[in-house]
């Protein structure tokens, strides 16, 4: 497996449902994964909806995949785009895929994509199925990238303490403290939605040195490197 500096990524993004005048933001979160060696858009590139990508498929070295829609009620789109992925699949010349899309129709595709050892990545609208969601590795919401349309009201992000605490008592050694790294890949492990922004921080250490029940010190690594590690505070007024 390559390293994450070098992990060679497909994105396939879906025209038809993705916000065009997000996507050299889109493209650049993407970046931070990987090296996008593939970039395709799909779409009925005829129709008037996708006028707006127009202006963003050449800055982006994009390419446009052309899938006429012949029948009423069935998504050409889709279809198009699931099977590029499993060719790409087969090719076995990348190591992860990211898919720019906030349909459902696309879990099953995460979901073999994964059992044939790719990461996964999804970026789409805040009211993406649950199921996409957890079908790929990690899943970026497009608003936290810029203005989204709004189509449904926003949820509720989870409670930070709800999801750090478990986190932090799952990775600890036996003297309570854990490497913040390994803290945030079980984060993600846990809940691919998973996002710092959403909690008005741009890195997972300063939202874990925010929080009044974690501890937060310096350690170093089996290598040398220095690294943050954070254990939770004995709760107050509690006895054992």
């Amino acid at each position: 497996m390559a390293d994450d500096d070098t992990k060679r990524l497909a994105v396939l993004i879906d025209a038809d449902n993705a916000t065009a005048s997000l996507t050299s933001k889109v493209m650049a979160e993407i970046a931070s994964f990987g090296t996008p060696t593939i970039k395709r858009a799909y779409g009925d590139w005829t129709t008037p909806n996708l006028a707006g990508w127009r202006e963003e498929l050449l800055p982006n070295a994009i390419q446009p995949i052309q899938q006429f829609a012949y029948t009423k009620r069935k998504n050409a789109t889709d279809s198009a785009l699931i099977i590029d992925a499993m060719d790409l699949l087969y090719a076995n010349n990348v190591e992860g895929f990211a898919i720019v899309s906030s349909d459902s129709d696309f879990t099953r595709l995460a979901t073999r994509l994964r059992e044939s050892g790719k990461t996964v990545y999804g970026l789409g609208r805040r009211d993406t199925p649950e199921a996409f969601v957890q079908a790929c590795d990690r899943f970026v919401y497009t608003d936290l990238l810029g203005a989204e349309p709004a189509k449904s009201a926003k949820p509720e992000v989870p409670d930070v303490e709800a999801l750090l605490r478990p986190a932090i008592v799952g990775t600890a050694k036996v003297d309570g403290w854990a490497m913040l790294s390994t803290v945030g890949s079980y984060l993600s492990a846990s809940n691919p939605g998973f996002d710092v922004r959403d909690y008005g921080h741009a890195k997972l250490g300063d939202l874990v040195r925010a929080q009044s029940y974690v501890e937060v010190r310096e350690g170093r690594t089996a290598s040398g490197l220095v690294q943050l590690q954070v254990r939770l505070k004995p709760r107050s007024g509690r006895s054992r």
